[in-house]
């Protein structure tokens, strides 16, 4: 099944709300990398944008007035992406936009064209358990340059260039994450394997900082120590103390009972 990286850009993020899509990027891949196939256009959503969201992606409405509607670049996008697997970042939220934007003009949606939807946020989520996944921090990660999405902001098409260079990379730690814990369980059961060494998956700065901050939100709504401040000896022995504080009001309730 043919692969392809998609992303959006759009007016806002209430499609219910009316928002549009106003970019979509599309990069195909092959076993090798990225292929020299993709489809990119911009499109006039027949709306203002705010500037807040102006700023995010740097498409100003002057730049969108001469541009296409997306009805009359569907039948193009959907040839290129019909039948494909599709990676999205937070793939709900594209595939609510694209999809909204082909049943306004009776098209079939994505599923329906016979694509298959894999979100990459989900992969990475399972690679890199309980840190940030979002596009910039696996970017970062994993040493991918974000220069150009820095100078001019994102950009459908650049974003989609920058996910399959990521999605490359994790999908090829997943195999490796799989195969390992397919080692692992096979040694539970008591088979000859060879397991390889496990990744371990460090924690950046960034996300480090983040965990300080979040235990430091603990210790104030505790007001005192979070869990992860007391050493294991001291936490066992607290836990000594209680449960003899327990069984001592037990037994005087059993004491109590028995004199009734």
């Amino acid at each position: 099944m043919r692969e392809i990286c998609l992303d959006t850009e759009t007016t806002g993020f209430a499609v219910k709300e009316g928002d549009r899509i106003i970019e979509i990027g599309c990069v195909e891949l092959s076993d090798h990398g990225i292929t020299d196939r993709n489809f990119h256009t911009y499109l006039n959503p027949e709306r203002k944008m705010e500037a807040d969201v102006i700023e995010v992606h740097k498409i100003t409405n002057e730049m969108l007035v001469d541009k296409p509607k997306f009805e009359d670049k569907a039948d193009e996008f959907i040839d290129f992406v019909k039948g494909a697997r599709l990676i999205i970042h937070n793939a709900a939220f594209d595939e609510g936009f694209l999809d909204a934007e082909l049943e306004k003009i009776g098209k079939p949606k994505l599923r329906d064209l016979g694509c298959e939807i894999v979100d990459s946020l989900e992969i990475a989520r399972s690679v890199y358990p309980q840190m940030h996944n979002n596009l910039d921090a696996l970017c970062k990660r994993l040493n991918i340059d974000t220069s150009q999405r820095e100078r001019e902001g994102h950009g459908a098409l650049l974003d989609a260039e920058l996910l399959a260079q990521v999605y490359l990379v994790l999908k090829q730690q997943q195999t490796s994450f799989d195969m390992d814990a397919a080692s692992v369980a096979s040694v539970a059961r008591h088979e000859s394997v060879s397991v390889g060494e496990l990744p371990v998956i460090r924690a950046s700065e960034e996300d480090l900082s983040e965990h300080e901050r979040v235990l430091e939100m603990v210790r104030k709504s505790a007001k005192g120590p979070a869990l992860y401040d007391i050493d294991e000896t001291e936490f066992a022995q607290k836990r000594t103390e209680e449960q003899k504080e327990l069984d001592e009001k037990a037994a005087k309730m059993m004491s109590l009972l028995e004199k009734l």
